[in-house]
């Protein structure tokens, strides 16, 4: 059985991880070596003098869903009082409120409604699109997706084709938690399964679009089941290519029917992002997650393997329905990135640099209202 180090050793070389490897590295408390080992390989897939960020707005267009995941703080069953679709003009004006200050993309994302058509999210898509042609839409995560297909009863591929000729530009990685269907069943149910998530992103891929892909740990799920998680993308990637980026987070149990689960610490999440950056070596981009990690940690993880900081995400609702709140203002941002020798340039989801740095700074909001107005924090500038 190979060392620890020769583990590490290979895969800097460019050898390819095995999962059974991935699972001692993640079994192994040597985290400063495995810390090493992948910032040495995004460094080698990423020698530019900088590291990114973006800006967007994370808009959940309802909160009902027919789904019940125990994981989940923000969702509301059909039939609460709680349950809410944002107002059309509600939801423009929140884009508007992000292109003013700065932002080129919007991050949309809601629960499992049981009863809207897949004409209402053509209409809304058409609608962004008729008021705002510069944003991408980076919208409906695969179970979403999935949902449509049995609402509308239309094949997957009818569903993609026609979200995509209304306007949507990209998919997030959202629902993944971790593919691999014991632990689904365990914390969910009515929700997409593994092979279903995979196949929303492979048709999706199939029609030249582009997704990222997440993974959310630290709950009932077993390290094998982790590395299965992050095989099952590689392949995916292996045959496609359309993913552009992966992000990780520990599971936030405040506020959820598991919230006697233990979170998963620093640590731990430090090294499970390092061990995905050299499992996932087809994987182009690894975003830290600031957002449930906080700022230093975050920070931290550009030494751990991501070579993005993620988002400013003007606006961000499931994260803080499960108590878990951090803010950062764009000087925040660009500070974190340039403090460890880096020129923070700004990209959008695919990746692309824009040429000129935002002039606004961005209090990012941190509370679940529909129609929370963000305001920019006054005298500071990038």
């Amino acid at each position: 059985m190979a060392a620890i180090h020769d583990i590490l050793d290979g895969v800097v070389a460019g050898e390819r991880l095995d999962a059974a490897d991935a699972v001692r590295l993640l079994e192994s408390r040597e985290l400063a070596a495995i810390g090493r080992a992948a910032d040495a390989v995004t460094r080698r897939l990423h020698p530019e003098p900088y590291r990114t960020y973006n800006i967007d707005r994370n808009i959940n267009y309802t909160n009902v869903c027919t789904a019940v995941c125990d994981f989940c703080a923000f969702y509301r069953g059909p039939k609460s009082p709680e349950g809410y679709i944002l107002d059309r003009d509600v939801l423009l004006k929140k884009i508007e409120e992000t292109v003013e200050l700065g932002g080129d993309q919007i991050l949309m994302q809601g629960g499992l409604h049981p009863t809207l058509p897949l004409e209402w999210y053509e209409e809304l898509l058409h609608d962004i699109k008729r008021d705002f042609p510069q944003v991408n839409v980076h919208g409906f995560s695969p179970p979403e997706i999935h949902h449509f297909t049995k609402v509308s009863k239309r094949p997957l591929q009818e569903v993609l084709e026609r979200l995509a000729q209304a306007g949507l530009g990209s998919l997030p990685g959202g629902g993944a938690e971790i593919l691999v269907d014991r632990v689904r069943a365990a914390i969910t149910r009515g929700k997409v399964m593994t092979d279903d998530w995979l196949e929303v992103n492979r048709q999706w891929h199939r029609l030249g679009g582009r997704s990222t892909a997440t993974m959310m740990y630290g709950h009932v799920e077993t390290l094998a089941e982790r590395v299965e998680h992050l095989e099952r993308l590689r392949d995916l990637q292996d045959e496609t290519g359309g993913f552009t980026a992966f992000i990780c987070w520990s599971f936030q149990p405040d506020n959820t029917d598991m919230d006697e689960t233990p979170p998963a610490g620093p640590f731990e999440y430090l090294k499970t992002q390092a061990v995905a950056r050299l499992f996932l070596d087809n994987f182009p981009n690894i975003q830290s997650s600031w957002v449930t990690q906080g700022r230093e940690i975050g920070q931290l993880a550009l030494l751990f393997g991501a070579n993005d900081m993620g988002s400013l995400m003007i606006e961000e609702n499931v994260v803080s329905a499960a108590g878990t709140v951090h803010h950062l203002t764009l000087d925040e941002m660009k500070s974190a990135i340039s403090e460890l020798g880096w020129i923070p340039r700004r990209r959008n989801v695919f990746y692309e640099l824009f040429e000129e740095e935002p002039v606004v700074t961005v209090a990012p909001a941190a509370n679940a209202r529909p129609g929370f107005v963000p305001l920019p924090v006054a005298g500071t500038s990038p």
